[in-house]
């Protein structure tokens, strides 16, 4: 599985830090760096890894990109639309956009695009996957840079995925759970099993 950096631009972070610097409009602000390779030996991030720890947080003129692979099955898509919505009902943040790597649309240019046009000067594109590999290291880090060169002078950053996050226990033990539930009698099919008939015992 390949890995590597979060992606920041502009400008080129250091190994000791990262900044985010680019027209009098944006603060430069710091970020820590998180090197996994302490802890994961198999794991070599060669450039860092930048983790919100920007004092002020995520600002009214940042737009966020909450992007996911994308999918043939328009269901599948549909759900990053929910999601998004949840996203943003729940943290207050007042741009935030739905984006699919491939295969659906919105694409990210198209939503890195209506960002900007909602006012953004700074977007964040947060990838809808679990651990790092070729789409983090690679793919949207690419597919970011190319709808940035239409948006010269508004600065972005590729964060982490979900990773290794304690929350995400809690989150799989309540799906769990609910599973359970439903095929005891107890609860009715969630969401993303309503219709397929598949959370049964085989």
């Amino acid at each position: 599985m390949s890995t590597g950096s979060v992606h920041l631009h502009h400008p080129p972070f250091t190994d000791k830090s990262c900044s985010v610097t680019k027209t009098s409009k944006i603060k430069s602000s710091s970020w820590a760096l998180l090197n996994f390779s302490k802890s994961h030996g198999d794991i070599n991030l060669s450039r860092g890894l930048c983790l919100g720890r920007n004092p002020h947080g995520v600002g009214g003129k940042d737009g966020i990109i909450i992007v996911d692979h994308g999918s043939r099955r328009k269901e599948s898509n549909l759900m990053l639309n929910e999601f998004v919505t949840m996203f943003r009902e729940k943290t207050g943040y007042e741009i935030v956009e739905p984006a699919h790597m491939e295969l659906a649309e919105p694409s990210i240019r198209d939503s890195f695009g209506k960002c900007v046009q909602l006012g953004a000067n700074r977007v964040i594109v947060s990838p809808f996957f679990l651990f790092p590999g070729r789409h983090w290291h690679q793919d949207i880090p690419s597919l970011t840079a190319e709808a940035a060169k239409e948006h010269p002078g508004v600065p972005y950053i590729v964060t982490a995925p979900l990773g290794l996050h304690e929350l995400l226990v809690d989150v799989i033990n309540d799906r769990i759970k609910h599973c359970l539930s439903h095929v005891a009698g107890d609860a009715d099919e969630c969401a993303v099993c309503a219709g397929t008939g598949k959370c049964r015992l085989y």
